[in-house]
């Protein structure tokens, strides 16, 4: 079944709408989605290493875009949508913690969030929540976002024949990898926060 959905993604990665779908799970990851756009990033630059860059230019500018609708979900509608998402990811006590701090270190809160496999939708709301400055919060997005994404694409468009075949080898062990990372930044945000 895995080797099935590796496939599918695979053959998704070369569609003439793949654009739009990487563009669509980056900006939902930055506000509400749980799943990384890596997983439509990873292959679609391995189908067409040539794309690399514009690649990550889409990921990089829908995550942004996507961080702005988590900016506002904290800044207008935090009661409704919110409270709500933060509920479901059990964030909402971490508020509290985060207020004093996040004040007199935003940035570098965005950055190192918009770098890791740490929930980005929690620091995006948060931001908007606690009123981070705009343009602040943009830079750190744009950067650290851009940073990550080029980094991915990077190292696929340099050592993309023998990435693929890896990945074709060893899918099974990579799937449960990609699964502890996941959640374990699930883990250290419930734990840090």
């Amino acid at each position: 079944m895995l080797r099935r959905m590796y496939n599918w993604v695979m053959s998704l990665a070369g569609h003439k709408n793949a654009r739009w779908a990487l563009a669509g799970v980056s900006c939902a990851e930055s506000s509400c989605f749980p799943i990384p756009p890596d997983v439509l990033l990873i292959p679609m630059v391995l189908e067409k290493r040539e794309k690399a860059w514009q690649y990550a230019l889409i990921c990089t500018v829908s995550s942004v875009v996507g961080g702005l609708i988590g900016y506002a979900i904290g800044a207008f509608f935090f009661e409704t949508l919110g409270q709500p998402l933060l509920d479901f990811y059990h964030k909402a006590e971490a508020f509290e913690k985060l207020r004093g701090t996040f004040s007199e270190n935003g940035w570098w809160i965005v950055f190192t969030a918009g770098l890791t496999p740490f929930p980005y939708k929690v620091i995006t709301i948060t931001s908007g929540l606690f009123g981070l400055n705009p343009v602040v919060f943009i830079v750190g997005s744009v950067i650290s976002r851009g940073m990550r994404f080029y980094a991915v694409a990077a190292l696929l468009w340099k050592f993309g024949a023998p990435v693929k075949a890896f990945i074709d080898k060893h899918l099974g062990w990579l799937t449960i990898a990609f699964c502890v990372l996941l959640f374990g930044g699930f883990y250290v945000a419930k734990v840090l926060l």
